[in-house]
């Protein structure tokens, strides 16, 4: 997973509540485990008509949002079923940061496990920076000060010390159990010492 320091984009605004994990990636995209190749089917039946034809109002059918690394979204983003594939599909498409008022419990802690840092926000606050995507202009997400930058404004937001750690340090659940793989042996040659009839096949 990379490490997350600080990002800089002009910000694309979808400003729709109540998206939820099939409007980000629809069912018949779910039958891959990879983690790549889902973002040209992100927000599919947003982005494309029944042909396959690229919806031209669509914002991430264009630039510069095409190239967006930050997602402004209405609030209770990521309801629905808890699909993982959910912020693959973001993360592929190179989002790396979505900003909004309320999230699904369940998508926001995946989003944190692949490298995605979902901001919490008032309303008000997402109304001032969603200005800067209408004008093209960049924003700066600061994680380690836990702040967004806009022009000379900033807001602060907060974040669990652990996630912003993992973040940070690039660690998903593999990293974190390959962090304590000397604890984990020990505890096996420990374990296997004092009760070896559980090892024998």
């Amino acid at each position: 997973m990379k490490k997350f320091d600080t990002l800089e984009s002009i910000p694309a605004y979808l400003p729709i509540v109540n998206i939820d994990t099939d409007m980000i990636i629809p069912k018949q995209f779910l039958k891959t485990i990879k983690r790549t190749g889902l973002g040209k089917n992100l927000f599919f039946e947003m982005r494309y008509d029944e042909t396959g034809k690229e919806i031209e109002n669509f914002i991430l059918n264009n630039e510069p949002y095409t190239n967006s690394k930050i997602l402004i979204a209405g609030k209770n983003f990521g309801c629905g079923s808890s699909r993982e594939h959910a912020p693959w599909a973001l993360l592929d498409f190179g989002i790396t940061c979505v900003i909004s008022s309320s999230y699904a419990d369940i998508f926001y802690n995946n989003c944190f496990k692949n490298g995605i840092l979902p901001i919490t926000i008032s309303e008000e606050q997402i109304k001032q920076i969603s200005e800067y995507s209408t004008r093209k202009e960049k924003i700066l997400i600061d994680l380690k000060d836990q702040k967004i930058v806009f022009g000379n404004n900033e807001i602060k937001f907060e974040l669990d010390e652990f996630k912003k750690k993992c973040l940070i340090e690039g660690l998903d659940d593999i990293a974190l159990s390959l962090e304590k793989s000397d604890k984990i042996d020990s505890f096996e040659k420990k374990l296997k010492s004092s009760k070896p009839w559980i090892f024998n096949d």
